[in-house]
């Protein structure tokens, strides 16, 4: 197999597999003809590949985002990359604040990885954790509430999966080398450009490196208000090498260097006024990710992945305590099998990630670095097994051990458990579908906020229990050659949520059951040049029976109004494409808060705040005049109709309550005109 055009999507590695095992395969196969191994080779992946496809347990409300999509609407931040998908959600306005919610759970409680890298730890909690550069994804792939085995550790809530482009996906057939250069200008306010160039540089090795930077003024609302302090850089250097050792194993190796900086308020997703003092604060993460596969035939898909994260976040708040830094290290590793047994599609492995956080003064004469350290392994197991040609079930277990050393102030505490999955897809009829799954999961106590972690002396409940989550969804599909319709009702409720509640210094402690259910209702229709999609989501999360908001339970949830969303795109002609894409978010009113205030007699009584409601107009233009996609140009208008809101998945406004004058998330941007080229070689 010497093309470069290799993929390799394939999951799951065995617990006792090792690298040594590999290399006794390879060694085998070399004595073999190698025509028919290719052959049986390439019928296998197919085999695994339709597998990994299915995903029973939460499979209807899962979505794939594509790069084409992204084009489009020419995607800049995590809020355009989930914009069309109902069930996810991003507040915070400004990139390096924005946080990403799943049916209102933050992303604390997911798993989120990169060409299956784990992206973990929270350097400060006013700004996002997780991060990406839209242009480099070849996929995304949205898991929504617990799920099957493989979803990674301590995946309660949900599981967010990119992918970045490898070569394989760029380069034309027959060519050696290649490059995209781009450029985009958008009126509030800003610039973007970007270069990507890759080749082959043997028949079985190819080579991408990309780079982009991004540069933006202070953003307008809907009102016509400057948003002061939010203006910033972004920077991003990628590279990625990947080829084939031999007729059956592969491998990549990538690194991403991604820096972001600005003077922001002194809580970034918070909002700052005119004659506030802004303070410069920069963010960085360096990561390093290699995969290996190993097609082995029906029994052995081996595929490894190792990586190592680094990240750190600096922020000078001259007029109190100075210069302050905190960094994250995460190291790790996830080694899967894939094997097929008559009608058993079987996935199973080991998973193993160490991760060190610490933050200190950086002022001359600061004290020493705060540090806390933490591991977490895994083993996991899940089979799809079509038991008929109508029904498929699926089941699985993992089970997770979490170690936590606060190495500054010798606290510890461990944790472990099970988690098990059920679920079925049932061929009711050529058109209707039955979707059934229930799954539990457990997470033990991780390394906490770099900001945070000496305060209090970073105290630990020493009861502390690990969180466990029980989710069941059922949902039934309808599809025929021009409608897809889908209904899903789930329920999921986190016990034992283990929270540091707003008080006096850090304290982590059980406080008690979020609960989160709702229903999604997705409708679409495709008929010759036209595509329509609609959908309605709602969705309620509480803890204690108490509505989650973002400020009181940063890390935690949000919550969000009924939304409505209603998408439209049209093919024109060969080369010119439009679409539209609307958002309706119903009202919140009368939310209570400061339950906890009261508690601890802050206050004496709670308060209530409103969400209001908000409707979003996008629309796209893409004209590829070479009637090609080497010049590809694009029109895009976000927020059409210039709305003043906040996103629902921002802070709440809290600036009527006595005392809390100060608190509330960013209003989102106004009218943004975007005009972007692409240019293809």
């Amino acid at each position: 197999m010497s093309s470069l055009n290799v993929k390799h999507t394939l999951s799951p590695i065995a617990l006792a597999i090792s690298l040594s095992i590999t290399t006794s395969y390879v060694q085998a196969a070399e004595i073999v003809n190698v025509d028919t191994e290719v052959k049986k080779v390439e019928e296998t992946e197919k085999k695994i590949k339709s597998i990994e496809s299915i995903v029973v347990v939460g499979q209807t409300t899962n979505s794939v985002i594509l790069p084409e999509e992204l084009e489009k609407y020419q995607a800049n931040d995590l809020a355009d990359v989930f914009r069309l998908v109902p069930s996810v959600t991003v507040g915070g306005s400004i990139g390096i604040a924005q946080k990403v919610y799943i049916r209102g759970m933050e992303d604390t409680l997911f798993n989120v990885t990169v060409d299956g890298a784990p992206q973990t730890g929270t350097l400060f909690h006013h700004i996002g954790r997780v991060s990406i550069e839209p242009e480099l994804l070849q996929e995304v792939d949205v898991q929504a509430g617990a799920g099957e085995a493989t979803s990674g550790s301590g995946a309660i809530g949900g599981a967010l999966r990119f992918k970045t482009k490898n070569v394989d996906d760029l380069l034309t057939a027959g060519d050696r080398f290649g490059g995209t250069l781009q450029a985009g200008y958008f009126t509030n306010a800003g610039y973007k450009t970007s270069g990507t160039f890759y080749g082959a540089l043997t028949d079985d090795w190819g080579l991408l490196g990309s780079y982009t930077y991004i540069d933006r003024d202070d953003m307008v609302d809907g009102d016509g208000n400057d948003l002061y302090g939010t203006a910033a850089k972004q920077s991003l250097g990628f590279f990625k090498l990947n080829g084939n050792l031999t007729d059956n194993q592969s491998i990549t190796l990538s690194y991403e260097d991604r820096n972001e900086n600005g003077d922001f308020s002194q809580r970034p997703n918070w909002p700052a006024l005119e004659a506030d003092t802004l303070f410069p604060l920069e963010a960085e993460r360096q990561t390093i990710i290699f995969n290996h596969h190993y097609a082995g035939g029906d029994l052995v898909q081996l595929e490894t992945t190792l990586y190592q994260t680094k990240s750190s976040v600096e922020q000078d708040v001259f007029t109190r305590w100075g210069r302050y830094g905190g960094d994250m290290k995460t190291i790790g590793f996830d080694i899967r099998n894939s094997t097929i047994i008559d009608n058993h599609g079987l996935t199973y492995g080991i998973e193993y990630r160490q991760d060190e956080v610490t933050a200190q003064s950086l002022e001359i004469d600061a004290d020493p670095a705060i540090s806390e350290k933490g591991t977490v392994g895994g083993i996991y197991f899940q089979d799809h097994w079509q038991l008929s040609a109508d029904l498929l079930l699926s089941f699985g277990l993992r089970y997770d051990q979490y170690d936590l050393k606060q190495v500054t102030f010798g606290l510890e505490t461990d944790s472990d458990g099970f988690s098990p999955n059920v679920g079925l897809t049932y061929d009711i009829n050529n058109n209707w579908q039955l979707n059934v799954g229930y799954a539990q999961a457990m997470r033990g106590k991780e390394v906490g906020d770099s900001f945070t972690i000496e305060s209090g002396d970073g105290a630990i409940d020493p009861n502390l229990k690990p969180e466990e989550v029980e989710n069941t969804e059922v949902a039934l599909t309808y599809h025929n050659e021009k409608w897809h319709l889908v209904a899903t009702i789930y329920q999921s409720d986190v016990d034992n949520v283990v929270f540091d509640q707003i008080g006096q210094g850090v304290y982590f402690e059980n406080i008690g059951t979020l609960a989160t259910k709702g229903f999604e209702l997705k409708a679409g229709y495709s008929f010759e040049n036209l595509t329509v999609l609609a959908n309605y989501t709602n969705n309620t999360s509480e803890l204690n029976g108490d509505t989650v908001e973002g400020y009181e339970h940063n890390g935690l949830a949000n919550e969000r109004g009924d939304t409505f969303g209603f998408n439209l795109n049209y093919t024109l002609s060969d080369n010119i494409e439009l679409g539209w894409n609307y958002t309706y978010v119903a009202e919140l009113n009368d939310i209570e808060v400061l339950q906890r205030a009261v508690d601890i007699g802050w206050i004496d009584q709670t308060y209530t705040i409103d969400k209001p409601s908000y409707q979003l107009n996008d629309i796209y233009v893409q004209w590829q005049p070479l009637n090609s996609d080497t010049l590809t140009l694009n029109l895009t208008v976000q927020n059409a109709f210039n709305e003043q809101y906040r996103d629902h998945s921002s802070v709440g406004d809290y600036g009527d309550i006595p005392g809390w004058e100060g608190i509330a998330g960013l209003y989102e941007a106004g009218r943004d005109i975007r005009i972007g080229a692409s240019y293809k070689f």
